[in-house]
């Protein structure tokens, strides 16, 4: 055990490069891309590719992170990245370190940065596994809505040939599954982030996938979200026996605990600041004025803190005016 634990922390920025000189677009039916992505090991079995922090427009749409776990009997994937483009590039990464098939996609939520990339799998046949949520944002105005200002936004690497796919299953309780003598556990949050919120564990490696449940090293995005329940969850979190978290945003952190409580802390700042300000009668503007922002006006994404804080103000001012 110790020397996996030593393992995990020599390997968490380790990049494992595509074969060299190897074309993945040659042939490709997706438009290129030339972003820079890298598999990172952060575990015997666990891997992870990390977009880097900015909005979803930036980037050729490469902002949030997936996650691939490579066992003796095939592949699972944690999320499928922004675009189909994204997908097949990482499907690239993939096929550099592994010829197993790959066999399941566990979808943390269904947001555009982390499911526009799922009909590159849906290809190979791969099972695609969501919350409960996911078919509800399907049906949503929402959902059409944001494929059709990606199509504009993410141009040419979202384009009319970009579908949201629907799941061969949806989960709504914990279920653990094994493959290539590795367990699994999907962990179903509800709804947190989003309309429906799940985590993966691989319990040999002690490597959990939280997807947008953490954020590391930049602000959340709040908006949109059931903020309580997504503190609630975050409080009710017990980290024990995790070696590694890798979030739906920023670097793995061989420090689980730690990077729990940055998203903690930060739902907690929003939600104290604007109680106060609901109780009191105080305007917003007059309350995020008087908030003490300094440990989160200069991480990246910070322009999401205004946002973040008047959709937690209206949330809990709308609340207070049912009481």
């Amino acid at each position: 055990m110790r020397g996996l634990w030593m393992f995990v922390l020599l390997s968490v920025a380790a990049p494992v490069l595509a074969a060299e000189g190897k074309d993945i677009w040659a042939g490709s039916p997706y438009e290129p891309t030339d972003v820079s992505m890298e598999l990172v090991q952060v575990s015997t079995h666990a891997y992870y590719v990390q977009g880097p922090p900015g909005v979803a427009t930036e980037n050729q749409g490469f902002i949030s992170n997936a996650g691939v776990v490579v066992t003796d009997d095939g592949v699972v994937v944690f999320d499928a990245l922004g675009t189909p483009s994204l997908a097949y590039q990482l499907l690239g990464k993939i096929r550099a370190i592994s010829d197993q098939p790959i066999r399941k996609v566990v979808v943390s939520h269904y947001h555009a940065d982390h499911i526009y990339g799922l009909q590159v799998f849906k290809a190979l046949g791969v099972e695609i596994i969501a919350p409960r949520g996911a078919l509800e944002y399907m049906r949503s105005d929402q959902a059409r809505n944001r494929l059709q200002e990606r199509r504009e936004s993410l141009f040419p690497w979202v384009n009319e040939d970009t579908q949201v796919v629907k799941p061969d299953v949806v989960i709504a309780g914990r279920q653990g599954f094994q493959l290539g003598g590795i367990e699994f556990e999907i962990i179903p949050l509800g709804s947190t982030h989003s309309d429906g919120d799940q985590m993966m564990l691989v319990k040999n490696d002690g490597v959990l996938f939280s997807g947008d449940l953490i954020f590391e090293g930049r602000i959340p995005l709040v908006a949109g979200s059931q903020p309580n329940a997504w503190l609630t969850s975050l409080k009710n979190f017990n980290t024990d026996g995790l070696k590694v978290i890798v979030p739906g945003h920023g670097s793995a952190s061989t420090h689980p605990a730690k990077a729990l409580a940055f998203t903690r802390d930060y739902l907690q700042f929003l939600h104290d600041g604007m109680a106060r300000a609901v109780a009191n009668l105080q305007s917003f503007d007059e309350a995020y004025a008087a908030m003490d922002w300094s440990r989160y006006e200069n991480l990246p994404a910070s322009v999401a803190n205004r946002l973040n804080a008047n959709y937690v103000y209206l949330s809990l001012e709308a609340a207070s005016l049912q009481e």
